[in-house]
This record gives C-alpha cells, sequence and structure tokens, in this order.
C-alpha cells in the first residue's frame, strides 16, 4: 500500500516538473507579456560600432561643419552687440548646427535600434512590462534574485567585457606608444586629427568585439526564455481544456443536444402519412405534401429503442405502418432527418404511400 501511494507521489510530482516545449499558446500569451529572447547586449553593440562606423565615414564632414562653426564665431559673433534677442538667435544658430552635424548619428542610431530589435523579436508592442507589479517589490525575492545563476552569469558578462575592452585598448595603445611620445611635438591641430582617429579604430575594435560576444549573450537570452516557458504535462493538458473544453462538459452538452434533437424529431412523427418499420429494428417516418414537396421526407428514423417509440407514437396518433424490411433497411442507411427520399427509391415509397392513401380512402 505504501509502495503504491509512494508511486502515485512520484507520477504526480513527475507531471509537475516543467519539461515540454511551451505551446504556440503559450509562447502567444507570454509574447503579449512582453515576454520574449532578447540580447540587449545585442542593441548596444551594434549601435556602438554603427556609431563609430559613422563618425569614420563623416568624419571630413563633421569636421568641415565644426571647424566653420569656430571661424564664424570668432569672425562675426564676438564683436555683435550683446542683447537678449541676439544672444537668443546666437544660440538659436548653436543648436540647428549642433543638428546638422549630429542629425545623420541620430539618425543611424534609431534606424539600427529599431532594425536589430526587430530582427530579435519582430514587430511587438505591449505595455504589459509598464505595468505596475507589487509582487517585485518583494524584498526576500528580490534578495533571491541577487544569488540566482542568471545574476551570476550577467556578472561574468561584465567582467568579460571589461577584460576584452581592457587588452583591446592595451594592444592599441602598446601598439601606438611610439607616436604618442611624439605627440609633444606636434602642432595641436595634428594631435587632435591623430587623437580622433586613434578613439574611432578603437571604438570600432571595441564594437566588433562587443558584437561577438552579444551574438553568444542572444544565443543564452534564447535558451534563458526557452526554458522560463516550459510547461509540465499537467500544463499542457489544462490548457488543452480551456482550448477545447472539459471532456466531461462536452459530452454532457452533447448528450443534451441529442436529447433535445430525439424530442424535435418525436415531435414530427404525428405530421407523417406513413412509418416504415423492419418490424423491430429499424422505423422511418415519411411525410409527403404533394403542393409544396417535390419528393416524400423522411422526418424521423431510429434503430432499436429510438424505432420503438416513434412506433408508439405513430401507434398513439393513428398513424399508419407499414412492415417492409429492404426498404426501412435502406432509407436508415441512405436518408438522413430533413433529406428527400432517394431517387432509386422513389418507386418503392410511391407504392408504400399509394397503399396507405387507398386505405385511408384519401388521395394526395
Amino acid at each position: 500500500m505504501r509502495h503504491r501511494y509512494s508511486l502515485k507521489l512520484d507520477l504526480q510530482l513527475f507531471s509537475q516538473e516543467k519539461t515540454e516545449k511551451a505551446t504556440p499558446k503559450k509562447r502567444q500569451e507570454s509574447r503579449e507579456k512582453g515576454q520574449v529572447a532578447k540580447s540587449m547586449d545585442l542593441s548596444g553593440s551594434v549601435i556602438l560600432l554603427a556609431t563609430f562606423f559613422c563618425l569614420l565615414m563623416l568624419g571630413g564632414f563633421m569636421h568641415e561643419r565644426i571647424i566653420a562653426l569656430f571661424a564664424d564665431t570668432y569672425q562675426h559673433r564676438l564683436n555683435m552687440e550683446l542683447s537678449i534677442p541676439n544672444v537668443v538667435d546666437y544660440f538659436k544658430y548653436l543648436f540647428i548646427q549642433f543638428l546638422i552635424v549630429m542629425a545623420p548619428i541620430f539618425l543611424v542610431v534609431v534606424v539600427i535600434g529599431l532594425l536589430i530589435n526587430y530582427m530579435q523579436i519582430g514587430f511587438l508592442l505591449t505595455g504589459e512590462p509598464l505595468k505596475m507589479q507589487f509582487s517585485k517589490l518583494d524584498p526576500i525575492k528580490g534578495f533571491k534574485n541577487i544569488f540566482a545563476i542568471r545574476a551570476l552569469v550577467e556578472f561574468l558578462k561584465s567582467i568579460i567585457k571589461l577584460v576584452v575592452i581592457g587588452v583591446i585598448v592595451y594592444l592599441s595603445l602598446w601598439g601606438e606608444r611610439d607616436r604618442i611620445l611624439e605627440l609633444n611635438h606636434m602642432p595641436v591641430e595634428n594631435m587632435l586629427t591623430y587623437a580622433a582617429q586613434l578613439t574611432v579604430d578603437l571604438g570600432i575594435q571595441i564594437g566588433i568585439a562587443l558584437s561577438i560576444l552579444s551574438i553568444f549573450d542572444y544565443m543564452y537570452q534564447r535558451y534563458e526564455f526557452e526554458k522560463s516557458i516550459r510547461m509540465s504535462k499537467q500544463d499542457i493538458k489544462d490548457e488543452f481544456k480551456k482550448m477545447e473544453g472539459d471532456p466531461q462538459i462536452k459530452g454532457k452538452i452533447k448528450e443534451r443536444q441529442r436529447r433535445m434533437a430525439l424530442m424535435r424529431m418525436m415531435q414530427e412523427v404525428p405530421n407523417a402519412d406513413v412509418v416504415i418499420t423492419n418490424p423491430t429494428h429499424f422505423a422511418i417516418a415519411l411525410k409527403y405534401e404533394g403542393g409544396s414537396m417535390e419528393a416524400p421526407q423522411v422526418i424521423a428514423k431510429g434503430q432499436d429503442y429510438v424505432a420503438l417509440r416513434i412506433k408508439d407514437i405513430a401507434k398513439e396518433h393513428g398513424v399508419a405502418m407499414i412492415e417492409n424490411r429492404p426498404l426501412a433497411r435502406a432509407l436508415h442507411e441512405r436518408a438522413e432527418i430533413g433529406d428527400a427520399v432517394p431517387a432509386d427509391l422513389f418507386q418503392a415509397v410511391a407504392e408504400v404511400l399509394a397503399y396507405v392513401y387507398k386505405l385511408k380512402g384519401t388521395s394526395k
């Protein structure tokens, strides 16, 4: 007895383990909540790389605009009359020139940022992550998160990035040490040009290195995301019940629908012209109205218990019953309730109806 109970408990625990891949419905629900596999490092590193490439490509343009701005300031603006309107106009001018210089970089950063995010998660617009969740304020849960595996991984990532950046900076500066020592003999303009070039080169190298590292980070984020949305076998069963409905409830609904359909069918039996029987296994009630029907219509049919009920109702209301085993079986197999009699059975049904009308002394 104890062994059985232990086995049952083990099976219950196994059914609760998150071992199954998430279903499409689970993935959609997670997406609607803003829970997606996304690497912030990938976006940041690619934006950094794009920014320095932009500086490399547009360095000449930016240099000319900045030189022109300083030249204009020293040649014309220093002699202007100091007044509030003049100062406001001057700062407007500086702001516009700043936008002209920085606009290409801003544009590239926005486009690259949107493109990288779209490549990672597609189009997603949801305000769910912005909602206030008091569970995040739980100090115990927050303390656990500090020592979680994910926090350790993030710490290791930061250490690796610092080491990589440090190595790149060290190797680059060490390779340029001779030229750096000669800077004190260079004109100021050459010093600034060299410093700008060295900074851009360092930025590109660091951007490439961080972009490579961020690809691995994205793979890790996908792994963590897939792990976080895993489902247990019981979760999948519960979701299936919600989507398809509880089988017991669906069975009760179908049973009720069958009963209602049976009641409606039995209510039509008194309107029949004839009931053709097997005599015990099948019963088919037929109705024919010459003015509105092109052929006789099956208004009720049944087998075994239902056939007995049809015959009882027909007997109570004086509906004629004719025993014809082949015809009853053929009608039961080939015609549904509401269908017209199949064309190849017209002759046999017509003979039955003619006989019934003759018995009643009427004709239709």
